[in-house]
């Protein structure tokens, strides 16, 4: 779903009109924004937590030249950690889905390696 879906969606839902959700939606990301350019976590108890992750300078190798050396320089991502309730729903449509699927999906352990179709 990208945002014009997303929007759509919450209209229907709240029974409003597109233009205020757009407007609330456009809100919620400069003041999440805003918040971690100033380093603070903005957090929706259940849903999840964002926050900034400083990444400090490394040394790389450039993929087209692979003999050339390259830095990358320090950077600050977004960093996203989902919550309990999150979690927790995700948990349940994955136990459900597996359950309707009729034959159980096989488990493929760590320390076995993967057989491919050819080999007994």
């Amino acid at each position: 779903m990208n945002k014009i879906g997303l929007i759509e969606k919450l209209a229907e839902k709240l029974q409003m009109d597109k233009k205020d959700v757009t407007k609330v939606l456009e809100g919620f990301e400069e003041l999440v924004i805003s918040s971690l350019q100033q380093g603070e976590e903005v957090t929706l108890t259940g849903f999840g937590t964002w926050l900034a992750k400083f990444r400090s300078a490394r040394g790389g190798v450039n993929p087209q030249k692979p003999n050339e050396h390259i830095k990358v320089p320090a950077v600050t991502v977004p960093k996203f950690r989902a919550g309990k309730t999150l979690k927790d729903a995700l948990k349940k449509k994955a136990e459900s889905a597996s359950l309707t699927d009729g034959e159980p999906k096989e488990e493929v352990k760590e320390d076995e390696p993967k057989k491919s179709e050819g080999e007994v």
